[in-house]
């Protein structure tokens, strides 16, 4: 009996110090929160940095990953963020057939013309043509988001990023990373939490410590748990998700990342080769010269 009172008590100690660390953090937050807001400086939290497949100078993208990303895209972000610089016949690059990327782009409506009336009309997308947006104009948009228009997604993921301090970005040239952009899409998807107790946000805004430009932001979390149902077998949770949808939005702003890496390291390599072939050249030039 005293041996289980001895493991209650230990048990419920744990719990204890369980609950101060999660409320030293929480207080922790909030003065990071305020530091934030004195200093105008954010994200208030800095983005995890995550194991991407494309990282590296060898890095290649997941086309099975890239996929999925789609399906993101299409289910959930396409219903307010456009992608107006992607066309849909660059989807092949994702392992799609040209009879698969024909039948996704009629899935889509464009305007065009005008016809021999003079007239702007609508028709099923062609491969040609590049993923539309939602709204008509940026004003429809601004209007239907509480005044705060959603950002194109065509480069995204090159647009946004958060400033790696000294001495980071000095290995960074090093280590060729560039995975900002896709750090902080997956940090701000994850990162939505209420806010610390004292800390008030706007209306209609909701509250996350990773976002860049403010403590909160208008759009509200987008995806969780079990939203999206993929059919190859991936974890169908918010982390996996927000990872896919990062993926493919750092392809859609750099599709050509692969093709780019591999004539860097043929540039590489040649520099290489050349600078060998001047220094013996030098020495056999030299060799027998008086200096």
């Amino acid at each position: 009996m005293k041996k289980l009172f001895t493991s209650i008590a230990l048990i419920a100690a744990m719990a204890g110090f369980s609950g101060l660390a999660s409320a030293a953090e929480e207080g922790d937050l909030a003065h990071q929160v305020e530091h934030a807001a004195k200093v105008g400086h954010y994200p208030i939290l800095k983005p995890e940095q995550i194991d991407w497949s494309f990282a590296g100078p060898f890095g290649k993208y997941d086309k099975g990953q890239l996929q999925r990303g789609l399906k993101i895209y299409t289910e959930v972000c396409a219903a307010c963020h456009s992608m107006n610089l992607v066309s849909f016949r660059t989807l092949e690059d994702l392992g799609y057939s040209e009879e698969q990327v024909k039948a996704f782009a009629a899935n889509y409506e464009v305007q065009d013309g005008p016809n021999a009336d003079g007239e702007m009309f609508t028709r099923k997308a062609v491969p040609s043509d590049h993923f539309p947006s939602p709204f008509p104009n940026h004003e429809a948009a601004a209007a239907a988001n509480n005044g705060a228009a959603p950002p194109d997604f065509s480069l995204i993921a090159k647009a946004r990023g958060v400033t790696r301090g000294f001495p980071t970005f000095v290995f960074d040239i090093f280590t060729q990373y560039q995975q900002g952009g896709p750090d902080y899409i997956h940090a701000l998807l994850t990162g939505y939490q209420e806010p610390p107790e004292g800390i008030v946000v706007a209306e209609g805004t909701h509250f996350n410590p990773h976002f860049i430009a403010g403590q909160s932001l208008a759009m509200a979390p987008p995806l969780s748990d079990g939203q999206v149902t993929y059919d190859d077998g991936a974890p169908q949770t918010l982390d996996q998700y927000s990872q896919d949808v990062a993926a493919f939005l750092m392809w859609a702003a750099e599709p050509h990342l692969e093709d780019r890496k591999r004539m860097g390291f043929m540039v590489m390599i040649f520099l290489a080769i050349f600078t060998a072939l001047i220094y013996l050249t030098k020495k056999s030039v030299y060799s027998n010269k008086e200096h």
